[in-house]
């Protein structure tokens, strides 16, 4: 059973080199819970509000006016992705 439940969600890992950017996209995280795995990653809003989260963090990425996620670290920032797949 416990197999059963592991197979309805889907994970990517995402990683920012250091000092790089990744364009915000919200489409593209509708759904998704975000679990940064090692370094640093600073979210921009389009505002110009911004907030880091270092490892270890649990977030989201929707329904804040991103513009982007920057990694203002020496080392890699890696995040998880982690979102219930459609059954079907």
């Amino acid at each position: 059973m416990a197999e059963d439940r592991a197979r309805s969600f889907a994970a990517r890992t995402v990683t920012v080199a250091p000092g790089d950017a990744r364009a915000h996209d919200e489409d593209e995280w509708q759904g998704t819970l975000i679990v940064v795995e090692a370094g640093e990653i600073e979210l921009r809003c389009r505002d110009g509000g911004r907030r880091r989260f270092a490892a270890g963090a649990v977030l989201w990425f929707t329904g804040l006016n991103l513009a982007s996620v920057h990694n203002p670290g020496d080392e890699p920032a890696v995040f998880r992705a982690l979102r219930r797949e459609r059954a079907g």
